[in-house]
């Protein structure tokens, strides 16, 4: 009977265990996602690249950290920075035409007669019978076209799922194989494309990349590096201001967000980017309208640096409100104390999530601050403040963020160090360009990369570029892959191969979302031929991009 048992028992044992293996074995297939393409990000580059993967017949897969699509698009970024409209083609055309499509109907003028607003924005029928366009619209239109697009293609999106950084990458042979990410799902793919606008991706899989300005020299260039006394915009101190807490005397020791780092010499490289910040929607309309309350830890001797800029007589503060539909704003830097949180992102590209939480965190606060400090502190001009108390976030944008901004502005990150460097002589047309995927056209634009104390003793910004190129330039394939030797199956259309200053033109949303495409054509061509993505057809990708209405040259 004892043997019997015994028996029974080991069998019994030897069902389960081989139960459990397969409920294991099952559960991790289930946790592998497999398809031609992998898209790592949310933005909109992000979606048109998954879009025309799709629209050419293979499967995609997007893994998006994020959970809401369409990046600084959808974040607040409403009033496109567009530079020549008519380089711009395929989706991201197509995108700014539903946009019009939206505000065509009179529904979508909730808070404001369409009438009112009038036709801001608004792009005409070019001379071959394009659709019309709107560059201007609300965060949260944008996020709908974006989803749309999702929607009707039938993309497969995984949402909030991190790329594990230390050890979730797996590459064999020059080829990513696999990356997991921390919630332990694993994707699989033929091609992979680093749609964010870190470069997480493109970092884990080895690729070589540039943080900061690179030194004029390197690239044979006038504009890259450090910057001391160019001044090309109004993002400056035009008044002697004392950047002591006793005005005019040092040894009170500095103001916040002044820097004691001596300045460095023209035209040399550092570490530094340009500053980030949010692009704030506002709203004026009483019914729609969040006031603005006192942030955590509010402390209004921040802000000093500003009363004094006031003082000074400074009368531009709502220059930059630039107005979209219903009441609403994109409210934007301006002046040399605004909303770019200088010199506060340095180790932003390479920081661990947890850091960038914080760096967000602080931009954050740092920029509620400053908006509640505007409307309340008695050294902010009486006249500005009775404006300001007209505005406040508005009640039905970013509604799961309390009306803030999901997404940071990140200017820049990591940029790729790739087969080939897209620098300020392709754009300002001094160096031909070949093998176009699409076109920019936006100055050369770089924000305030520090604060510091000049040798007269007064406080100045540095870093602020705004060069314009004289027509609209081409943008090389060889800029958003990497050298053979680093990956071959791995594009980075966002975070391309640009010096700092010509990333300032090609940073736009237009142009991500164009390259994004771009690089979905040139990854479909690359699986069909069974090639490397340094050794894709050109002729056979431009065929494509054309018949997509991609712009390629002028």
């Amino acid at each position: 009977m004892r043997k019997l048992l015994f028996l029974f028992t080991l069998t019994a044992l030897f069902w389960f265990t081989n139960a459990i293996n397969g409920f294991a074995q099952n559960k991790s297939d289930a946790e592998t996602y497999e398809a031609d393409v992998i898209v790592y990000g949310g933005t909109s580059g992000a979606v048109t690249a998954a879009v025309q993967v799709i629209k050419e017949g293979k499967s995609v897969i997007v893994v998006s950290p994020d959970k809401h699509l369409g990046g600084l698009s959808a974040g607040g970024l409403g009033f496109t920075d567009t530079g020549d409209k008519s380089v711009i083609g395929g989706l991201a055309r197509e995108f700014y035409h539903r946009v019009f499509m939206h505000y065509d109907k009179p529904d979508a003028w909730k808070w404001q007669k369409k009438e009112e607003y009038g036709n801001k924005g608004q792009g005409t029928p070019a001379m071959d019978g394009a659709d019309r366009t709107m560059w201007i619209f609300e965060p949260s239109v944008a996020e709908k076209v974006f989803e749309d697009f999702v929607k009707e293609n039938n993309v497969k999106i995984y949402r909030d799922e991190w790329l594990d950084r230390g050890k979730g990458l797996v590459k064999m042979n020059g080829r990513i194989v696999s990356f997991k990410t921390l919630s332990g799902k694993t994707f699989k793919g033929k091609m992979f494309i680093d749609a964010t606008y870190e470069g997480d991706l493109m970092a884990s899989a080895g690729v070589k990349y540039h943080v900061g300005r690179e030194a004029n020299s390197v690239y044979n260039e006038e504009w890259n590096g450090v910057q001391a006394e160019v001044f090309q915009h109004g993002h400056y101190f035009k008044n002697n201001i004392s950047p002591y807490k006793v005005e005019g005397d040092p040894k009170s020791g500095l103001l916040p967000y002044v820097s004691a780092e001596k300045i460095a010499r023209n035209g040399s490289g550092d570490n530094k980017i340009q500053a980030y910040c949010f692009r704030m929607c506002l709203s004026s309309n009483p019914d729609n309208r969040i006031p603005f309350p006192k942030p955590e830890g509010y402390d209004a001797a921040k802000y000093e640096l500003l009363a004094r800029v006031y003082k000074a007589g400074w009368t531009e503060t709502f220059n930059k409100y630039d107005p979209i539909p219903n009441k609403k704003t994109d409210t934007n830097n301006h002046g040399p104390f605004s909303t770019d949180y200088i010199g506060m992102n340095y180790d932003y590209p390479d920081a661990t999530y947890e850091r960038r939480k914080e760096i967000i965190r602080d931009h954050e606060l740092y920029q509620k601050g400053l908006m509640y400090f505007l409307a309340n502190d008695p050294r902010v001009p009486a006249d500005v403040q009775t404006e300001m108390k007209k505005w406040g976030l508005p009640k039905d944008e970013f509604k799961d963020n309390g009306g803030w901004p999901h997404q940071i502005y990140v200017r820049e990150a990591r940029r790729m160090i790739g087969l080939g460097v897209m620098t300020e002589n392709e754009t300002l047309g001094k160096t031909p360009v070949s093998q176009s995927i699409g076109m920019g056209s936006y100055s050369l634009d770089a924000h305030n990369a520090q604060r510091y104390v000049k040798a007269d003793g007064f406080v100045q910004n540095e870093g602020d570029i705004g060069v314009h190129p004289k027509k609209p330039y081409s943008i090389s394939y060889a800029s958003i892959v990497p050298k053979k030797e680093e990956c071959q199956n791995l594009f980075a259309p966002l975070c391309l191969s640009s010096s700092h200053i010509a990333f300032g033109s090609i940073r736009m949303e237009p142009v991500f979302m164009i390259l994004g495409q771009s690089a979905a054509s040139a990854a479909v061509q690359a699986i069909n031929r069974k090639v490397s993505v340094q050794d894709v057809d050109y002729a056979k990708l431009k065929e494509q991009l054309l018949k997509d209405k991609q712009k390629l040259e002028l």
